[in-house]
């Protein structure tokens, strides 16, 4: 049998000292440029702060916990067939799903700078609105469509 993976540990980041947001912007950075991806995401933040009149991180997180998906549908082939099956997300996958989810819809906005698009992707998060929420609603949707098949499930 082939041997797991080592997990690396992940250093808490120098502002808020949460590991939480080293992942984040370890999705977030492009060509190894991890100082202009933690200027983006503060810069981000203070927005969020600026905007609401919250605490930036709290709404940050509280995005991430909106976005964050339950099940998913994984297929698989029986009989010749393939077959959408539900299953629950594993721990740590929920959260990287939900993180890649975020950065990605956010880079798709059309507003001038990342740290623009970043701060409206997070906000619409908090309010259940947004492309990224939409897109975990879409994600139980299909899951809840395909519940006749979790019989199949490995």
């Amino acid at each position: 049998m082939r041997k797991k993976a080592a997990k690396h540990n992940t250093l808490p980041d120098p502002k808020f000292g949460e590991v939480q947001v080293t992942r984040f912007v370890n999705n977030l950075m492009y060509d190894g440029k991890k100082s202009k991806s933690f200027d983006i995401f503060y810069g981000a933040l203070d927005l969020v702060s600026e905007k609401s009149g919250e605490d930036g991180l709290e709404i940050f997180r509280k995005a991430l916990a909106n976005v964050t998906p339950q099940v998913e549908v994984r297929s698989r082939r029986v009989g010749g067939a393939n077959f959408q099956i539900p299953q629950p997300v594993r721990e740590n996958r929920k959260e990287s799903l939900a993180m890649k989810w975020l950065i990605g819809y956010s880079r798709k906005r059309n507003e001038r700078s990342m740290e623009q698009r970043l701060a409206n992707e997070i906000m619409a998060a908090a309010k259940e609105e947004g492309a990224a929420f939409k897109k975990k609603e879409e994600v139980h949707k299909m899951a809840e469509a395909n519940k006749a098949f979790s019989h199949f499930r490995f």
